[in-house]
């Protein structure tokens, strides 16, 4: 090799630069897009599932001869009814017991006051603490300074749920009503062996998403039901609407939903007697454990059978993800690539080893 031929550049060596840059420039420009999009792409990723969700009860409309339109339309205006009926029946349970609290307020202080000091052995009044917090007017005008502030952006955050709900719910009905012309149009741009794979994959989904709003909602209901009695026990005001809050919020919202859900009916019980917050606390739990351990394995053994490590580590990643809507959405989508990638993991008979279960191992190696 000459000095000349070891001094030239590589003839690719250009070309693999200017590719480079290229690929480059475009990631940069794919990430920039996707940063902006993102909002748009959560919405269209809910709405997908939403429509898989609502898919079997438009399907079943439509083999009794209902055209899939007006299918569509009488599913979801049902749930839109339900849902509105949950939403009014909420902030009416909501504005009665902030309403409760603000008129009982001076007796829950009074009393809190009374605790502390036979627990600390004090001579504090409600008239004293009252002319300290007004002596502290700084921290009073800060925090009314702080809350005219937020005004503004609280109401835009709420008008833009509101958007992006309506958003969800029209691109759900599109999808939904256009579900067999998705699929074609899908389809149209794979060969015969992937379209069965799409296909197989897309029926599971559907299977999955469905099974687990099903297995939800008899949840949900026991939920309702039970707490509702045991509200009515305790004599707490609206027991039937506090129940149906409770078996909603605890059914659909992964892992806390059921201490979420007792804090509403907590703030009740504030008014009336506070035992009872101590009684709706402790059911909270022993509900919990009877829900996790003994009722949801049977419900959802035939709809959504996830191991319950696999659901905490799928809600956990999914809200890392996506926020609330990857925990809501993480249980199903888990549940669909497990059945999907289930029916292509080959699986072997195992044999009777005393290892696999050790207890076993034990009553043996006892009995011998």
């Amino acid at each position: 090799m000459t000095s000349e031929t070891r001094g030239r550049m590589p003839e690719w060596l250009p070309k693999a630069m200017a590719l480079g840059c290229v690929f480059f420039g475009l990631f940069l420009l794919g990430d920039w897009a996707f940063h902006r999009l993102r909002g748009i792409l959560i919405i269209l990723l809910v709405a997908f599932f939403v429509s898989l969700a609502m898919e079997p009860a438009v399907a079943a409309l439509a083999r009794r001869g209902v055209r899939r339109g007006l299918a569509t339309g009488i599913v979801f205006v049902g749930t839109f009814l339900c849902v509105g009926a949950f939403v009014a029946a909420l902030v009416t349970l909501l504005v009665q017991t902030v309403t409760r609290l603000a008129a009982d307020a001076p007796r829950l202080l009074n009393e809190a006051v009374d605790g502390v000091n036979r627990a600390f052995g004090q001579h504090f009044t409600v008239h004293d603490l009252s002319q300290r917090l007004l002596h502290e007017s700084d921290l009073i005008s800060n925090y009314a300074r702080e809350a005219a502030d937020n005004a503004w952006g609280v109401s835009t955050t709420v008008l833009g749920g509101v958007v992006e709900i309506v958003t969800i719910a029209l691109f759900s009905v599109y999808l939904t009503a256009d579900g067999p012309k998705l699929r074609r149009t899908v389809c149209s741009v794979l060969p015969p062996a992937r379209q069965a794979n799409v296909l197989h994959a897309w029926d599971l989904a559907i299977d999955k998403t469905g099974g687990y709003l099903y297995s939800r909602l008899i949840l949900a209901i026991i939920s309702a039901v039970v707490h509702g009695i045991f509200m009515a026990i305790l004599h707490l005001p609206n027991a039937i609407a506090l129940g149906v809050w409770f078996g909603v919020v605890a059914s659909f919202i992964p892992t806390i939903g059921t201490y979420l859900a007792a804090i509403l009916p907590i703030l009740v019980a504030l008014t009336l007697d506070p035992i009872d917050v101590l009684w709706i606390a402790l059911f909270a739990v022993f509900y919990q454990f009877f829900q996790d351990y003994l009722l949801q394995p049977r419900i959802t053994a035939r709809t959504v059978d996830v191991n319950a490590g696999v659901a905490l580590l799928a809600v956990l990643a999914g809200a890392a993800l996506l926020g609330a809507v990857g925990a809501l959405l993480a249980i199903p989508a888990t549940a669909t690539v497990q059945a999907f990638l289930s029916e292509y993991v080959t699986r072997y008979d195992v044999t009777d080893d005393p290892r696999i279960d050790r207890a076993t191992s034990r009553n043996k190696r006892d009995h011998g």
